[in-house]
């Protein structure tokens, strides 16, 4: 599966109550999760994000709480990927488990700035910024979590693979 999208970029520490503030924690709707996302630390994040967008931070993305509101704002308001020096893992595995692909990649994030635009091979890891013309390596998933995102999370890819849920 290939990405492409325009970078919103973050910095370190950005949190779960930053990426979907506790206020709207009421509601399951991940359409009304994605309305609010990113919010706190940049409103404008909504009316900017267009499918497919990507999301660059640096260090400890989605600390915080283990709520998968936070990865599920994300992935409901278009954006394809996360990349980032740094996870939280909790919110590694959340985004695993709702199908939100994430990769971590130093070198990318100390040389992707906002806008670019970059399309990344997730079979392979390796990440393009179209824009610059650089080449970056991440370590893809394992075949294994590979197909829980390629199936849509882990829950879709149990009922693909004949499991109840």
């Amino acid at each position: 599966m290939t990405i492409h999208g325009t970078v919103h970029r973050y910095g370190s520490d950005v949190d779960t109550d930053v990426i979907i503030p506790a206020r709207y924690l009421n509601t399951a709707s991940g359409q009304e999760l994605a309305a609010h996302c990113m919010e706190d630390i940049d409103p404008d994040f909504v009316k900017n994000v267009k499918p497919g967008d990507i999301i660059v931070a640096e260090d400890n993305f989605g600390c915080g709480s283990s709520r998968e509101h936070a990865p599920i704002a994300i992935k409901e308001s278009g954006v394809s990927l996360v990349i980032a020096n740094t996870f939280a893992r909790i919110f590694y595995r959340n985004s695993i488990n709702i199908g939100l692909p994430i990769l971590e990649c130093p070198e990318a994030v100390a040389n992707i700035r906002a806008g670019d635009v970059l399309s990344c091979d997730l079979a392979t890891g390796v990440i393009c910024n179209e824009t610059t013309g650089a080449r970056f390596q991440a370590h893809p998933f394992p075949p294994f979590i590979q197909h829980i995102i390629d199936a849509g999370g882990l829950m879709k890819s149990l009922k693909k693979a004949g499991g109840t849920t």
